[in-house]
C-alpha cells in the first residue's frame, strides 16, 4: 500500500508513468475515458446540429460516427471499467495489473484515432480503428477469462459471451467499412448487445442496491429477488430482436419481436414491486428508470416498424441508447467510482440532479423525433446529457485520478 500511495503522489503530475494512481485499478482509466467521451462526443454532435460546425470526416459520414463513438468509445469504456473491477470482486482473483490496463488504454485510443482519421487516410486508418477495437475486446475477453473460469466465475460466464459478441459486432462493422458500407446494422447490433450486458450487470447490482435500501426503508420487508426466469425470458426477447434487426431491420416481424422485448423489460420490473416505497432512494429509483427507458425504447421501435409510429425508430434507439445505456452508466460511476477508490457515496443532491438531467436529455430527445422538432431543439437534448456527465465528472472524476487514502489498494471495496 506504501509504494501505491508514494508512487501516485510523487507521479501524480505524470499520468503516463505506470506508477499514476490511474493505473491502479482497472475502473480508473476506463470511467474517466467513458465520461469524457459522453461530454466530448455530445457536445461535438450538438454543435454539428444546432450550429454547422463540421463532423469529423469519416468512413460512413456523420451518423456513423455518432453512433460508431457512443457504443465503441464511450459504453466499451464503460464496460471494460465495470468488468475488470466487478468481476475479480465477485471472485476474488487479482485485478488486471497496470501494464494490462495501459494496453487496453493504448488499443482504445487507437480504435478512437484510426476510426476519426478514417474519412482523410482511408483504408490505413480503417485498419488501425479495427485491430485496436477488436483488439480492446479480445484482449479485454482475455483479461476477464480467468475470473470467469473460477468456481465462483462460472455463474458470471454470461459476461464473457457478450464481450467475445461485442468483438464480434466491431469485426462485422469494419468488414462492412473496408468495403465501403456503413454498417450501421452492426452498430444497432452492439447496442442490442449493450442492452443483454446491463440486464445481466443490474441484476448484480441491484441485489446490493435494492436490499441495502430495503433495510433502510422497511425492515422486515420481503427482499428484492432478480428472478433468473425474468432475466432469462428478457435477454431472449432482446437477442432475438437484435438478430432480427440486424438480418431485416424495417419489417413487420422486428416491429412484433421489438414490443415482445419491451413486455419482457416490463415483466423484470414485477420484481421490484416488494411493497418498500423505492423511490425514496435515488440509485434504486434510477435503475428503475432505466428498465423503463429499455421497455419504452423497444415499444417505440416495435410501433414504428409496425407503421403505427412517425420517428419511433429515432425515439426508440436514443430512449435505449441515452436512456437505458446512459442512465446504467451513470449508476455505474456513481457507485463503483467511490466505493472503490475509498470514498463514501456521495449523499448531496448532485448525483440524483444529474440522472435528473439526463432522464430529461433522454425524453426530450425522444420527443423530438415524435415532433419533427428542428435541429436546435435536438441539440438541447445534447446539452442536456453533457450537463449531467459534468456533474457525473465533478462528483466522481477527482477519486478516480487521485491515490487512495483509507489504506486499501487497488479496487478494494
Amino acid at each position: 500500500m506504501t509504494s501505491e500511495m508514494t508512487g501516485g503522489t510523487t507521479a501524480s503530475w505524470n499520468f503516463l508513468r505506470s506508477s499514476h494512481p490511474l493505473w491502479m485499478c482497472g475502473l480508473r482509466p476506463f470511467l474517466l475515458l467513458a465520461m469524457g467521451s459522453a461530454i466530448g462526443l455530445l457536445a461535438w454532435w450538438s454543435l454539428v446540429l444546432a450550429a454547422g460546425m463540421p463532423a469529423p470526416l469519416v468512413a460512413g459520414g456523420a451518423l456513423v460516427w455518432h453512433v460508431h463513438e457512443l457504443v465503441f468509445g464511450f459504453a466499451m469504456a464503460a464496460v471494460a471499467g465495470f468488468a475488470l473491477t466487478a468481476l475479480p470482486e465477485f471472485t476474488g482473483l487479482p485485478s488486471a495489473s497496470r501494464a494490462r490496463l495501459r494496453q487496453l488504454a493504448l488499443l482504445w485510443l487507437a480504435a478512437r484515432l484510426g476510426f476519426w482519421l478514417s474519412g482523410l487516410l482511408g483504408l490505413p486508418a480503417l485498419w488501425l480503428a479495427a485491430i485496436g477495437q477488436v483488439g480492446f475486446a479480445l484482449l479485454l475477453l482475455g483479461e476477464l477469462l480467468p475470473a470467469l473460469r473460477s468456481p465462483d466465475g462460472r455463474r458470471h460466464a454470461a459476461f464473457g459471451w457478450l464481450v467475445l459478441a461485442l468483438a464480434g459486432t466491431a469485426a462485422g462493422f469494419y468488414v462492412d467499412a473496408l468495403r465501403g458500407q456503413a454498417g450501421l446494422r452492426w452498430l444497432y447490433a452492439t447496442l442490442g448487445v449493450l442492452m443483454l450486458l446491463i440486464v445481466v450487470a443490474a441484476s448484480r447490482i441491484s441485489m446490493r442496491v435494492v436490499n441495502r435500501a430495503i433495510e433502510d426503508l422497511a425492515p422486515g420487508a420481503d427482499a428484492y429477488l432478480a428472478r433468473p426466469p425474468r432475466r432469462h425470458l428478457a435477454s431472449f426477447a432482446i437477442g432475438l430482436y437484435t438478430a432480427a434487426e440486424w438480418a431485416q431491420q424495417g419489417t413487420h416481424l422486428c416491429g412484433w419481436l421489438a414490443l415482445a422485448a419491451g413486455a419482457a423489460v416490463l415483466n423484470l420490473l414485477g420484481d421490484w414491486h416488494v411493497g418498500a416505497p423505492l423511490w425514496r432512494r435515488r440509485f434504486p429509483l434510477m435503475l428503475y428508470a432505466m428498465y423503463w427507458c429499455m421497455a419504452l425504447g423497444y415499444v417505440a421501435l416495435g410501433l414504428s416498424q409496425l407503421d403505427l409510429l412517425p420517428g419511433g425508430s429515432i425515439a426508440g434507439h436514443h430512449l435505449l441508447a441515452m436512456g437505458a445505456m446512459g442512465l446504467a452508466i451513470f449508476v455505474v460511476c456513481s457507485i463503483a467510482g467511490r466505493a472503490h477508490v475509498g470514498l463514501a457515496s456521495d449523499t448531496g443532491p448532485w448525483l440524483g440532479l444529474g440522472a435528473a438531467l439526463l432522464l430529461l436529455a433522454t425524453f426530450w430527445r425522444a420527443g423530438a423525433a415524435l415532433l419533427g422538432a428542428d435541429m436546435h431543439q435536438v441539440a438541447f437534448a445534447g446539452v442536456l446529457w453533457c450537463a449531467a456527465y459534468a456533474v457525473l465528472l465533478w462528483r466522481v472524476g477527482p477519486g478516480l485520478w487521485r491515490p487512495r487514502t483509507d489504506g486499501k489498494t487497488g479496487c478494494a471495496d
